[in-house]
């Protein structure tokens, strides 16, 4: 038999025997039973709203700072790089655009607790050894970019500073994320830095453009005894007992690097670099310079293992890093050094050297 709303068995009939058995029993105790319930109802509602607006707040910007360090970091650019959340940064002594301080940057992760942090830093690169440019990294060219002139390698990412800034000044980003950012946003987050700490400082022609391509990273390969590093000219005493490894650029700009690594795990690296990009480190100036082979001159004080050429009215700089462990593979350094400057300058159409 079907229930009537209104009969003892009804829904109308059972709520009304629940209350009773509350003491509910007059019309006004139930009237005040009504409005409590709907209060109720509304308070757990507006807690919710409360609560999704506060964990809102964490996983995205939308209510957090345009920038941080002082305008030097860009939040938008901070969320391309490591992911969404409220943008912030740790208290900091000195100046981030002028190398006296380092900026802790942080993406709140919310109620997960993954946060991500990133450090944001101002150095400055005195010759071609101390550039910021690791083995195994991804480059990026001012040709190819609009100017932006750069590299990135895992966690890391560096950005030179436009043109119209001082030579050798890099913006410098480390993730802290527990996972490797996507590379081309990681320097992107460097680019943006460099762009804003020279407008911090006064310098630089024109702003950088958004990053858009990275160079391969080198690729290693066995030795070429005739042609090393790729380099036909250069070539090296074959030893039966010792074998190596190359690791080579693609490109030269801003700069060509090949890195050769003797098979035994008891040999150290060494390197062959040609830096085209001449706003990489401070203009080697005359009285800094010495007569080396031809035209090419010593750059620094010893050991000599840094030379400058001009090349088509730009400096261009070679390296050889620690020529010592090449000494059983060429006849005399001179020797390298020559093969080096007379092969790599025919790869980058530098007029003739020696």
């Amino acid at each position: 038999m079907e229930d009537k709303n209104g009969s003892a068995s009804g829904p109308v009939g059972r709520m009304d025997a629940a209350l009773d058995r509350r003491g509910f029993t007059t019309r006004g105790l139930r009237v005040r039973a009504g409005v409590m319930a709907v209060a109720a109802v509304g308070l757990v509602a507006g807690l919710g709203v409360a609560g999704w607006a506060l964990l809102a707040d964490d996983m995205t910007n939308r209510f957090g700072p345009d920038s941080v360090c002082d305008e030097v970091v860009s939040s938008r650019a901070v969320n391309e790089a490591l992911g969404s959340g409220k943008v912030s940064a740790e208290p900091y002594e000195g100046n981030v655009s002028r190398g006296t301080a380092v900026c802790t940057v942080q993406v709140a992760g919310g109620m997960f607790g993954d946060d991500r942090n990133i450090r944001v830093s101002l150095g400055e690169s005195k010759d071609v050894f101390h550039l910021p440019i690791p083995p195994g990294a991804r480059t990026f060219a001012a040709s190819a970019n609009g100017g932006a002139v750069g590299a990135v390698r895992g966690d890391e990412a560096w950005a030179l500073l436009p043109e119209g800034c001082p030579n050798g000044l890099w913006a410098r980003v480390t993730a802290y994320s527990g996972k490797d950012p996507d590379p081309l946003k990681l320097a992107r987050l460097a680019v943006s830095a460099a762009d804003r700490i020279a407008d911090q400082r006064g310098c630089g022609k024109t702003p950088l453009p958004v990053l858009h391509e990275l160079a391969p990273a080198a690729t290693e390969r066995e030795l070429d005894g005739d042609a090393v590093c790729g380099l036909p000219g250069v070539s090296v005493q074959r030893s039966p007992d010792k074998r190596y490894r190359e690791a080579v650029t693609v490109g030269s700009d801003p700069l060509w690097t090949c890195e050769i690594t003797p098979e035994d795990a008891h040999g150290s690296t060494s390197s062959l670099v040609i830096a085209t990009e001449s706003r990489l480190r401070p203009e080697a100036t005359e009285r800094d310079t010495r007569p080396a082979f031809g035209r090419a001159r010593w750059v620094g004080s010893l050991p000599r293992d840094e030379i400058v050429v001009t090349c088509h009215g730009r400096p261009v700089y070679f390296r050889i890093g620690t020529i010592r462990h090449l000494g059983h593979l060429f006849s005399t350094s001179d020797e390298a050094w020559k093969q080096f400057l007379t092969a790599g300058g025919q790869a980058i159409g530098c007029e003739p050297i020696l």
